[in-house]
């Protein structure tokens, strides 16, 4: 997989773990790492995806590792084997499939529409201008552009879930809610939800991106510090030079409504629903940018609803700069 990648990708990929030969071998053999691959009858290969769990058994996947070799273009084979693994999710029982593609054109977007898939986030300057990728641009794509370009984050549900509470501040309830229902996702907004009381110690946990110079800070656990907490890690990156900082509240949570708006005035804009690896059920993910001017605005879409998304995205982030 290293391999492909890398002809595809150089070493930019946003996924160091998947230059490692024996960190690939490991996480296939748990069940964590699911590999698809379309070759030539000779057995050399043309497209390769992969869904990845933060544990075996986990109910939502992240669909990515997506390759296409140049002898496969014009194939449809990466439309192929996406569909491919996400029979194998509906089998084996997985309520849904996240995937990111590249906002900066409607081609890769459109291979999720097509099967099935909606949008739930656009992550803004999520991609640094230094990431190369050869992997699906073709001279019909058109040619890349400069600054930190956005992401496009997909749903495709695989089976119906139980229902469960989700918990999102005030302000973006209705966004979360329309998103939700277009998605066909798990869960259902509570709107009239008296605020939490935030009581304990604040327990965030931070993962640097260097390949993309930001950083992602998961809240685990909300308590009343949790603004200073905040504060003096987003200025901690900010110092380090980290273009972006993303931070993750977990909407399974009763506690996150009342964080989110208590972060309200920090900088931090709403980018959307997005799975964290590191932490079971989806999240609550806001950004914000150490120089917004950085980011690349011409984002392309593909559907209605994306572009309505990807309009309030944006709008969040023209207020909170």
């Amino acid at each position: 997989m290293g391999t492909a990648i890398r002809v595809a990708y150089g070493d930019t990929y946003d996924a160091a773990w998947v230059y490692d030969a024996a960190v690939v071998d490991r996480r296939l053999a748990a069940g964590s790492l699911v590999s698809c691959v379309a070759t030539e009858p000779d057995g050399s290969l043309l497209c390769h995806g992969a869904l990845v769990r933060s544990e075996a058994d986990a109910p939502v996947a992240e669909s990515g590792q997506a390759v296409t070799l140049p002898a496969a273009r014009g194939r449809h084979l990466f439309t192929e084997v996406k569909r491919y693994l996400a029979d194998w999710a509906t089998a084996e029982g997985l309520f849904g499939l996240f995937s990111e593609a590249t906002a900066a054109h409607p081609f890769s977007q459109k291979a999720n529409l097509d099967l099935g898939a909606h949008e739930t986030g656009f992550l803004p300057g999520w991609i640094p201008s230094t990431v190369a990728n050869n992997a699906a641009t073709s001279a019909e794509e058109g040619a890349t552009t400069v600054g930190r370009q956005s992401a496009a984050i997909f749903y495709l549900r695989t089976n119906r879930a139980h229902e469960r509470p989700v918990f999102v501040p005030s302000r973006h309830r209705p966004e979360v809610a329309r998103i939700i229902d277009v998605a066909d996702m798990r869960g259902a907004v509570l709107h009239d939800e008296p605020p939490a009381v935030l009581t304990g110690t604040s327990a965030v946990e931070v993962f640097e991106r260097d390949d993309h110079n930001l950083a992602v800070l998961t809240v685990h656990e909300a308590g009343p510090d949790l603004e200073a907490v905040v504060i003096q890690e987003r200025d901690t990156q900010f110092a380090r030079g980290r273009d972006a900082v993303f931070l993750d509240l977990p909407m399974e949570r009763p506690t996150t409504g009342t964080a989110g708006d208590l972060l309200d005035h920090l900088g931090f804009s709403f980018a959307g629903l997005f799975p964290n690896l590191h932490v079971s059920g989806d999240m609550l993910r806001l950004a914000a940018f150490r120089d917004p001017t950085l980011v690349t605005h011409d984002s392309a879409t593909a559907s209605e609803h994306g572009r309505q998304l990807l309009a309030y995205v944006l709008a969040d982030l023209a207020r909170s700069s």
